[in-house]
């Protein structure tokens, strides 16, 4: 092989058979032929492409695919399982197509759009060793998923493979016997809760408008499904319950799902309303519940827009709840996903104190499950929060246990949005900001709906020199998530931006929003004394300042020499208000 034309790296391999294929050819080839076209073009394909795999070989009854994540590969060999399964419902025994799976995570040598290696051998020795309709995965792509998604394993023991020089540890997921797929079962490692979508059901009278309330629900699932915060329930399951009248306790237990994502489309004439809901499946309880009433000029637009709306909003509601549901558990029987909850709800203070509490419980939650991404991209995170608090206090140590926590986010699970937007804060705080920036970018590609990214990339867009799409980004963030517990530094990052560009009463306006959300933080009191100043209101800018000096004593002079952005000018126009009345003292 041409060195310069080979890529090295790691990766998920998936190596998938159809089992009995030359036998179901043998009796009938056309209607085989035409069952795993079908197959292929319907349900494996779309599948692939929703878990951000890439085919790489394709024969008659096999297929090899590549993905960046552990998680997403076995998140769509599950998928496709459950898909065949209903595709298999009304075939005889003789016409079933059962796929065999194997995956495994290793190095990886890709040249000429083909690919080697040692991931690739392994995992078609594994798919060897599976039974019909199962799964088979080594013990690395094991210890990254266990504790991702609610999935029993099976242990397989170690197994001797043709060719492959050391035995492979192997699990099974799915069959009959203990190692079934449960959506809801305990995994070992962390039991996350699950959230189902059901199809929106469509209230208009009219058939036709199926397609929308239909694409709606598919692509909440998919938005859904990008925060990978919670295991989301595929698609083909969820629809299962279309046009039917169901419990929402019996559609949850069915599911394995813990929360019901359910709601209704309503066309009259150019107008339409949509209803969402979000149901505690183990109480009934409304989590959340909102409606959307729109003008139906351009449909695909509207659908992006409620989708963009509800997974946005989602998510944070859920983790919110759940962070009520553990407080109430003993704290001797907490488990990683415990900690990570209780982690959260410090994490968002933004104190030096409650930062570092919340650093603590990540700490702990990873000493429980080394492989918790999550928590290791929160540690990560709060290292670089902790440098912006403390200002100068340890920093070299925090940076390096930041940047370390952050890449073992990313390694566990590339495909992690808020992995990269820690790993993202850290180099920020380190003086790379283009790094920094080209991270968050990631975090928001990876997740679209991912509001903390969304300010990121406007803060660093910002500092950068491009205040204008700096400032578009901002705005995006507030919009998609209005209830965040620290939009209080969105509206701190658009006036500072929006000050950079003169716009000194809409940066007024916002810094005041922002510090009457945190009245008791002295950045958002700061800030606000900085925009107000330019506008020569210095007695209530003195009164802001002193009593930023009341909650933290020298917290004013500390910060005569805030220098935010990377060139004298821009620093010397953001704090020349506060200069020129000589406000500091």
């Amino acid at each position: 092989m041409t060195g310069d034309r080979v890529e090295r790296h790691l990766a998920a391999i998936l190596v998938a058979d159809v089992v009995g294929y030359s036998r179901m050819m043998g009796a009938d080839e056309k209607a085989t032929f035409d069952r795993m076209q079908t197959f292929r073009r319907e349900t494996f394909e779309p599948a692939t492409q929703r878990f951000r795999g890439r085919i790489f070989k394709s024969t008659g009854d096999g297929v090899l695919v590549e993905f960046a994540s552990a998680v997403d590969s076995v998140q769509c060999a599950i998928e496709v399982l459950r898909a065949l399964e209903t595709l298999n419902g009304d075939v005889a025994d003789d016409r079933r197509m059962d796929l065999r799976i194997g995956i495994h995570l290793g190095d990886v040598l890709i040249e000429d759009g083909d690919v080697f290696g040692d991931g690739v051998n392994v995992a078609a020795r594994l798919e060897g060793e599976a039974e019909p309709g199962t799964i088979c995965i080594s013990e690395d792509i094991y210890r990254l998923v266990r504790a991702k998604l609610p999935i029993e394993c099976h242990d397989l023991g170690r197994k001797s493979l043709k060719n492959i020089a050391e035995p492979i540890q192997a699990y099974q997921i799915g069959g009959s016997g203990p190692g079934a797929v449960a959506p809801g079962g305990d995994a070992p490692g962390i039991k996350l809760p699950a959230v189902a979508v059901l199809p929106f059901a469509n209230m208009s009278n009219d058939p036709e408008q199926d397609y929308f309330s239909d694409g709606l629900t598919e692509d909440i699932i998919t938005a859904l499904s990008l925060w990978r915060s919670f295991p989301v329930i595929a698609r083909n399951s969820s629809f299962t319950y279309k046009g039917q009248s169901v419990r929402i306790q019996d559609a949850a237990r069915e599911l394995g799902a813990r929360y019901i994502l359910e709601g209704s489309v309503r066309k009259a004439g150019s107008r339409l309303r949509i209803t969402a809901q979000l149901i505690d499946a183990d109480n009934g309880h409304h989590v959340w519940a909102d409606k959307f009433d729109r003008q139906l000029e351009d449909i695909f637009d509207v659908q992006d827009e409620i989708t963009h709306r509800i997974a946005a909003k989602i998510i944070p509601e859920l983790e919110h709840f759940e962070q009520r549901r553990s407080a109430a558990k003993p704290t001797d029987d907490l488990t990683a996903w415990d900690l990570y909850l209780r982690g959260m709800e410090w994490f968002h203070n933004d104190t030096i104190q409650s930062n570092q509490t919340a650093t603590d419980l990540f700490e702990q939650a990873v000493s429980k499950d080394p492989n918790y991404c999550d928590a290791w991209a929160r540690l990560g995170w709060c290292c670089a929060k902790q440098v912006m608090l403390l200002r100068g206090e340890g920093e070299d140590i925090l940076l390096t246990k930041g940047l370390e926590a952050a890449q073992r986010a990313v390694a566990i699970d590339n495909s992690s949005a808020v992995a990269h937007m820690a790993l993202g804060s850290v180099y920020v705080w380190s003086g790379d900001a283009a790094l920094g920036l080209a991270e968050a970018q990631r975090a928001l590609e990876l997740n679209p709906n991912f509001a903390q990214a969304a300010l990121a990339v406007g803060n660093r867009l910002d500092l950068m020199g491009d205040a204008e799409n700096g400032i578009v980004q901002l705005e995006r963030a507030l919009t998609l998530n209005p209830l965040d517990p620290v939009r209080w530094r969105y509206m701190a990052y658009l006036a500072r931006a929006l000050l950079s560009q003169r716009e000194l009463e809409q940066a007024a306006e916002w810094s005041r929003k922002g510090m009457l959300l945190r009245p008791d933080l002295p950045e958002a009191l700061f800030r606000h004394a900085v925009c107000i100043a330019h506008l020569d209101q210095v007695e209530e800018a003195r009164g802001v300042l002193e009593k930023c000096d009341r909650i933290d004593p020298g917290y004013v002079a500390r910060m005569k020499g805030w220098q935010p952005y990377p060139d004298d000018e821009r620093n010397t126009w953001i704090m020349d208000g506060l200069v020129r009345h000589n406000l500091f003292g």
